[in-house]
């Protein structure tokens, strides 16, 4: 139908020649010059937030800081459009696990950003990012885990031999002794009725089936005492080992120990014949499962050599 002008009424009740209008050429296709000043301005705030996240991954600023000026009038746009997760990840020893966790307790959406919280999130976010800075200095506790082969037990003895300041926590477990290992030493070997006591106690942070066969686990009294004195603490774990130490004790901090390379790793399998080609073929294949899981953690280092990757591990209990 027509109105008293001659215009045609369009079906959802928009006159034709504004829907011809909004759907010209002109406004579908930028021209060229816009979408570079788009571009353009896209890289600068990827940049400015950028900015924002080092000076707090530094200590530049403090991540409580950031958040309130982003909460103020005058807070810059880098600050509210910076997402929580990544000012979160921007603070030591919060990698993307921990930060989703977090998150989720403080029931703020993954893709948040902090200019656009509700007051109550606000409120959530500021007392748990004031919270942790009354609460945490350098962490205390620090989990070293990897795959199989990657010189986990390399890199703590080297720790224990060159950092006699931290104390290395000793773990039961069911297997038989490798040539040149010592009970108490390297770990408690136990027998199965001994593990499933210490089970059965509650004297274990943490424990599980490894490779399918023996069973490990961390006995948490030496630990407790040791944190309670203010000493630092490495435990060297297997994967699903820390994970429950991550939900048992969130102030850890996870380190994920990697290999050069593939082929390094099974070179070093292979190299160190310790076992069976049947039992070599189940480890690599257990191998390639944890190192899918290394986003996990906090922190990933590779060991290409033992002394740089010790050192950078006990770097980490003096880090802010």
């Amino acid at each position: 139908m027509t109105d008293e002008h001659g215009t045609h009424d369009h079906p959802n009740g928009e006159q034709a020649g504004g829907a011809d209008r909004a759907a010209s050429p002109a406004s579908r296709n930028p021209p060229e010059v816009d979408r570079v000043a788009a571009a353009q301005a896209a890289v600068a705030a990827r940049r400015a937030r950028a900015a924002v996240k080092s000076a707090v991954a530094s200590g530049e600023r403090s991540a409580l800081d950031v958040a309130r000026s982003a909460w103020s009038d005058d807070g810059l746009p880098a600050e509210k459009s910076l997402r929580v997760r990544d000012l979160l990840t921007s603070l030591s020893g919060i990698g993307p696990a921990r930060a989703e966790t977090i998150m989720g307790s403080l029931r703020i959406a993954p893709s948040k950003r902090l200019g656009g919280l509700g007051s109550r999130q606000r409120s959530a976010l500021a007392d748990w990012l004031a919270s942790r800075g009354r609460k945490r200095g350098a962490s205390k506790l620090v989990v070293l885990a990897g795959p199989t082969a990657v010189g986990k037990g390399t890199v703590s003895a080297h720790i224990r031999e060159q950092f006699p300041d931290v104390n290395l926590s000793v773990s039961a477990t069911t297997r038989k002794p490798r040539p040149g290992e010592v009970d108490g030493v390297h770990y408690f070997f136990v027998d199965d009725d001994e593990f499933d006591r210490m089970i059965r106690d509650r004297e274990l942070l943490e424990w599980a089936t490894v490779h399918n066969s023996y069973r490990y686990g961390t006995p948490r009294p030496p630990i407790d005492r040791a944190l309670d004195a203010g000493d630092k603490v490495m435990l060297e774990i297997d994967l699903q080992g820390a994970r429950q130490v991550r939900d048992a004790m969130p102030e850890a901090v996870l380190v994920f120990l990697l290999p050069p390379s593939w082929e390094e790793l099974v070179r070093r399998l292979i190299g160190r014949g310790t076992e069976s080609a049947e039992e070599q073929a189940r480890r690599l294949e257990t191998a390639k499962v944890e190192l899918a899981a290394q986003d996990e953690f906090d922190v990933r280092i590779v060991n290409s050599d033992v002394g740089t990757a010790a050192r950078e591990v006990v770097d980490l209990f003096s880090a802010p």
